[in-house]
């Protein structure tokens, strides 16, 4: 697997133990940091995405309940979401990954965390709001971590 990939999953990891147990992120964080020997930088990476994907999961769910009508996103597997979510994030937010990459990254994981028909339907989900990509990025510009520019 990929570093970044690989990072993703940790990333994965530990969105899904606190979407299902609630357990503080924060903690969540340092366990699966120091359960995964990953360099400084990916680690800065795992980080991102949790601390900003959670906060902003309502926002990222109203998203994908429109794309996956038939799925209310309470009734979508936990895994399936956290991995719509972090693309969704990945390209409606973050910006910093191409929406092909982060689709394809997205699939990935679900081929290696999820059930057998989640990286078609996350691949479903992801190509319909790839879609929208400029639609979804204004309505999260909100969310957007200004980046240093040193």
């Amino acid at each position: 697997m990929k570093p970044r990939t690989r990072a993703r999953g940790i990333a994965l990891q530990a969105l899904y133990e606190i979407d299902l147990v609630g357990h503080p992120i924060g903690e969540v964080l340092n366990n699966r940091l120091t359960d995964n020997d990953i360099d400084d930088r990916l680690q800065v990476f795992v980080r991102q995405i949790v601390t900003e994907v959670w906060p902003i999961k309502h926002s990222l769910d109203a998203f994908i309940a429109e794309h996956a009508p038939e799925w209310p996103v309470d009734q979508v597997a936990i895994i399936d979401r956290n991995i719509l979510r972090i693309a969704l994030w990945e390209f409606g937010v973050s910006g910093d990954t191409p929406i092909k990459v982060a689709i394809n990254e997205a699939v990935e994981l679900a081929k290696y965390y999820g059930s057998d028909s989640t990286p078609r339907f996350v691949n479903g989900v992801l190509g319909s709001l790839a879609l929208r990509h400029n639609e979804i990025r204004q309505a999260l510009k909100k969310f957007e971590i200004k980046k240093d520019n040193k």
